[in-house]
């Protein structure tokens, strides 16, 4: 049993781990006991999700982005998360502002995951994180942020690109990058 972890998770698969995430040994075995807890079968439905999801945001509709940030780890499209697609979803969404992150947040926004972002996926994403902003937060948000529409228009004019054109991902790291505005139109902070 030299390849197993006392958490019953398999050596090579916690080796595998550690080197795509900043996460230690311990807090991937803990992980993965309650995720087999949670999850007996060993995978996350997309309701399972959007529960979780919701706990994190309950006082906002986080339906819809949770069926996005889903989508953007079902890696194998398979309509399920494994742990391993969960804890790569773990590490992607609380790595900060890094590079990383950022091709992550692109995959969020690249709906149809054709390698480019287009003002209607903009527009898509925009509404789904509008609905994460709590009512009572809404009201102070800039007259030019105060509907999903207004932050989507914002946010495509940074990419300074013409309504039908597209972004690739490249340019909407670089964007994000170089611009604050940008880089708080494409998350909402809950904290």
């Amino acid at each position: 049993m030299g390849n197993a972890q006392s958490g019953g998770i398999p050596k090579e698969f916690v080796d595998d781990l550690k080197l795509t995430t900043r996460f230690s040994e311990t807090e991937i075995t803990q992980w993965y006991e309650n995720f087999q807890k949670q999850c007996p079968t060993g995978r996350i439905t997309l309701q399972q999700f959007e529960e979780i999801y919701g706990k994190f945001f309950p006082e906002s509709d986080a339906k819809a982005y949770a069926q996005h940030v889903f989508r953007s780890f079902d890696t194998n499209d398979d309509g399920t998360l494994d742990f391993k697609e969960y804890v790569v979803a773990l590490h992607m969404t609380s790595s900060g502002k890094s590079t990383l992150k950022l091709e992550w947040v692109f995959s969020l926004f690249d709906v149809d995951k054709n390698g480019y972002v287009t003002k209607p996926e903009v527009i898509e994403l925009s509404e789904a994180l509008f609905k994460l902003i709590p009512k009572d937060k809404q009201a102070n948000l800039p007259s030019d942020e105060s509907t999903p529409e207004k932050r989507a228009e914002k946010l495509w004019a940074i990419f300074e690109k013409k309504d039908t054109e597209r972004v690739a991902e490249g340019e909407f790291i670089q964007a994000v990058e170089e611009s604050e505005a940008a880089l708080r139109l494409i998350q909402y902070d809950h904290k």
